[in-house]
């Protein structure tokens, strides 16, 4: 793992970057917390060890400048200092730190710290492959542009409302909207297994071929739960099975596979079924041009208990106007041409 010291003692960097490649990481020194920002710019690092008082940019301003940025990964930041008491380290929490570590510091104090932070930057790996597979199986349909993206974006913002809310503040916590935005773009991963001529197929689809396509959410869960049995401990891998054998489901209990109804319907699955009609909606097709917003909002209002669970319509009417945002900055790029994507 690459990991950026940034101190202004060329002694204590030193010391440092020897624990560090000890333990075989690689290093890099910054003389500041500009030198250090740069760096992170200029790099794939996802760790930061920053000392506290540093010249021109301290490791506060160093914190909450990386914080504030978009870099387009997590970055994992231990502050080097020997300031103690709780006032000091609720000051660095914060600014954004994620660990410290005490001057003189310990290297095998600085090895166990590292370790975790490599387990953080493994999540993060963890959810960039989960997104991966997921793209993949939407590669098969070229035009469904950006669906994966807005629909994780929508189920955030759902799920974030949704934990505000009464019923749900012990339910829906960080992790569980965490998983959810990594996990969701799995939702239709079981399309690799119908036929092209049925995916495919730029017309009405037949009954039977119909038929076929919903098998697409058995097929998501049989193989995620085959996984999930080989790693029973992983309960990423049990949401993003219940998102995928149960976001067609209706909350009336008119949907499929199962014909489930009310809060039988797994939770991530309630909210990925609105998340995935909205944009299903709101996108533009060969066919048809995509419904405004208003219009949209309206009928997934029209249809709260039953198509839709009403607590998620009631965290969607809170939060509809992000939806919008969502769906005008990840624009496709061109309109789909598959008349059946969201089946």
């Amino acid at each position: 793992m690459h990991v950026i010291v940034a101190d202004d003692c060329q002694l204590s960097c030193e010391l440092v970057s020897a624990a560090l490649q000890a333990d075989g990481h690689t290093v890099s020194c910054a003389a500041d917390g500009i030198e250090a920002f740069t760096q992170l710019q200029q790099s794939q690092s996802q760790v930061l060890i920053s000392d506290w008082e540093m010249p021109n940019c301290d490791g506060l301003e160093l914190c909450k400048k990386v914080r504030g940025a978009n870099l387009g990964r997590y970055i994992y930041i231990i502050m080097l200092t020997s300031r103690e008491g709780t006032a000091n380290l609720v000051q660095g929490l914060s600014a954004g730190a994620d660990d410290f570590l005490s001057k003189p510091f310990d290297p095998a104090e600085l090895s166990v710290r590292m370790g975790v932070a490599a387990r953080i930057a493994g999540l993060e790996s963890r959810d960039l492959t989960i997104f991966a597979m997921a793209r993949l199986a939407e590669s098969r349909d070229q035009e469904t542009g950006a669906h994966l993206e807005r629909t994780r974006a929508y189920c955030k913002l759902l799920a974030q409302q949704m934990a505000t809310m009464p019923g749900f503040q012990s339910i829906i916590d960080d992790e569980f909207i965490a998983t959810i935005y990594a996990t969701s773009p799995l939702h239709d991963i079981g399309k690799v297994g119908v036929p092209d001529a049925v995916l495919l197929k730029p017309g009405q689809l037949t009954a039977e071929e119909y038929h076929i396509m919903q098998r697409h959410v058995q097929i998501g869960a049989e193989t995620l739960e085959a996984v999930l049995r080989q790693n029973s401990a992983a309960l990423y891998l049990r949401m993003a099975r219940d998102i995928a054998w149960a976001h067609h489901e209706r909350y009336d209990g008119t949907g499929y596979p199962r014909g489930l109804k009310g809060d039988a319907i797994p939770l991530p699955a309630r909210i990925m079924a609105l998340a995935d009609v909205y944009d299903a909606l709101r996108s533009r097709r060969v066919y048809k041009d995509g419904l405004t917003h208003e219009t949209t909002k309206a009928m997934i209002q029209n249809a709260s208990g039953t198509h839709f669970d009403p607590r998620v319509v009631e965290a969607f009417m809170a939060c509809s106007a992000d939806f919008q945002a969502i769906s005008l900055q990840l624009v496709d790029e061109q309109p789909a041409r598959t008349l059946h994507a969201a089946a």
